[in-house]
């Protein structure tokens, strides 16, 4: 089964079904997800994601640079990891919560509870959750991240994204985010596509698409008249 999905089809699809979201999808331009044609390991990527959650991009790549340094490897496997003990993994800036979950994601992992990167695709999205979600550390919205970002799977809208009810704040013209469920009404206009519709509320928040508004140019002030002084 190959990832991804007909990004043309979602386009045309979203564009015809919500005129606002069409609007910002022609200024923003085409998304195309690169993350569906690279290959991954389903560890490593459940293991990334426990070192970002609650921090900053920047913070976050420089404990996984640590860890990575620390184990001698690109990849956070249950091999890997297995090479450091866990008052290291706490020296390289993990915190007691996630050299936890990075256990426990080793050990159902190597029990074989953590489908391999080459069975997701076999899975359907609610059988991936159920199985992921078991894993200490790791909720529903890391696993829609998993969903949207390596596997393209088209219909995943992460309801409790502040990113995404941003976006939808600001392609309603709302005073306030709209709550998850009210989200998850909003969103079956989007149906099966709501991955592209992610995407895209997502680069709103950013701050993409945004029309300057025009600027008035404003008018020479006349240059003052010099007075010639008569000669007598």
């Amino acid at each position: 089964m190959t990832r991804g999905f007909d990004l043309d089809a979602a386009q045309a699809h979203l564009a015809k079904r919500d005129r606002a979201l069409a609007k910002w999808m022609r200024r923003i331009g085409p998304i195309d997800p690169d993350g569906w044609r690279k290959p991954f390991n389903t560890v490593d990527a459940l293991a990334r994601a426990i070192c970002y959650q609650q921090l900053s991009g920047k913070a976050a790549a420089t404990i996984v640079g640590r860890v990575e340094a620390a184990v001698g490897s690109k990849k956070l496997t249950p091999e890997s990891l297995a090479r450091i003990d866990d008052a290291a993994l706490r020296a390289c800036g993990v915190s007691g919560n996630k050299t936890l979950a990075l256990r426990d994601l080793c050990v159902r992992a190597e029990s074989g509870e953590v489908p391999q990167a080459k069975d997701l695709p076999h899975l359907d999205d609610a059988s991936i959750i159920e199985r992921l979600v078991a894993v200490r550390g790791i909720g529903r919205w890391t696993v829609e991240m998993l969903l949207i970002f390596r596997l393209g799977r088209p219909d995943v809208l992460p309801v409790d994204d502040l990113g995404v009810r941003r976006g939808a704040q600001i392609l309603d013209g709302l005073d306030e985010m709209l709550k998850p469920k009210a989200l998850i009404e909003r969103g079956e206009a989007w149906g099966p596509y709501r991955t592209l519709a992610s995407l895209y509320l997502w680069r709103i928040a950013d701050g993409e698409g945004v029309v300057e508004p025009a600027k008035v140019s404003k008018p020479a002030s006349p240059k003052p008249r010099t007075l010639k002084r008569s000669q007598s």
